[in-house]
């Protein structure tokens, strides 16, 4: 019987949700739906207004709309689902959805760090070398580093996905979320997942940290240089980059709190991943456009248009 169990496989997950309360539930979809519904808005918005508008057809801007357009993935891969379970009596995923879910959740999320490092980038050649800035940062090279970060993604996922598909799941198969993620997933394995678990926190957790030490120095050596060394333009350069910085922090600091320590479960878990998943990818176009006149006139364009 015991060789029966071990052998028998997880056909689809139970997922717990937010909360128990029905009347909660009702209440989180409006506020959810309504989130989703401005992040598709927002996102579309920079998305459509960096294409038509010709006068931001520079590195900057297309960046930018690559980061609306991965803002706009990621939210998209775990939304609909919880929106749909908030009013569904039964929250199930089946075994497959689950793992395609994970590797969707981390490709993009991935793609998001490493596409943060490449806004860092463009913004220090533009300060330091504002001479050169457009024959450094051209489009080859920009269509490289967007490329670049997508295939980051793609091999931390996978790294991800395979070190949970290949454990033996037997039972039980409540999830304590509302969507598939490593560390949830992984401890329900019939099996001993310690070595995972570190395997898994070097891959997540350790490379946020060092990556999001790297973003922080880097921006304050680019901050100080506006303010030491760049006497026109320095409010815009200064908005520009305090905007970058607010969106690393508000990526990164969710991203630590759950992927940098072992893998236990912590009452804040799932406040923190609704925060990351939902709302981060709604305030970035705000945080950008807020921020940024240039930006702001021309959606005001492209709206009267």
């Amino acid at each position: 019987m015991e060789q029966q169990n071990l052998t028998s496989r997880v056909r689809e997950f139970l997922l717990v949700g937010l909360t128990q309360s029905l009347a909660l539930q009702r209440f989180l979809f409006v506020v959810f739906f309504i989130v989703y519904m401005m992040t598709w808005l927002g996102n579309l918005t920079i998305i459509t207004t960096v294409i038509t508008d010709h006068q931001l057809h520079t590195p900057m801007y297309f960046l930018l709309g690559n980061l609306a357009f991965i803002d706009l993935s990621e939210s998209s891969v775990t939304v609909p689902k919880m929106l749909w379970d908030l009013l569904s009596k039964q929250k199930t995923i089946t075994f497959g959805d689950c793992m395609s879910q994970m590797f969707f959740f981390h490709f993009t999320g991935g793609a998001v760090v490493f596409f943060l490092m490449v806004m860092a980038v463009d913004r220090y050649v533009a300060i330091h070398k504002p001479l050169h800035y457009f024959r450094i940062m051209n489009w080859s090279v920009c269509v490289g580093l967007v490329a670049g970060a997508w295939l980051g993604g793609f091999v931390h996922s996978i790294v991800q996905v395979a070190l949970t598909i290949q454990l033996p799941f037997c039972g039980p198969n409540t999830l304590d979320n509302f969507y598939c993620d490593v560390p949830q997933v992984i401890k329900l394995a019939c099996t001993d997942t310690y070595m995972v678990e570190l395997l898994m926190v070097s891959n997540s957790g350790l490379l946020t940290i060092i990556i999001f030490i790297i973003l922080i120095v880097s921006y304050t050596v680019i901050l100080v240089k506006i303010r030491t060394h760049v006497p026109e333009g320095k409010h815009k350069a200064l908005s520009t980059c305090g905007a970058q910085v607010v969106v690393v922090s508000i990526h990164f600091m969710p991203c630590i709190f759950i992927y940098a320590r072992p893998f236990r479960k912590f009452s804040m878990d799932k406040a923190v991943s609704a925060l990351y998943t939902v709302i981060t990818p709604m305030l970035n176009p705000m945080i950008y456009t807020l921020r940024n006149t240039e930006m702001k006139n021309a959606i005001k364009m492209v709206v009267l248009v």
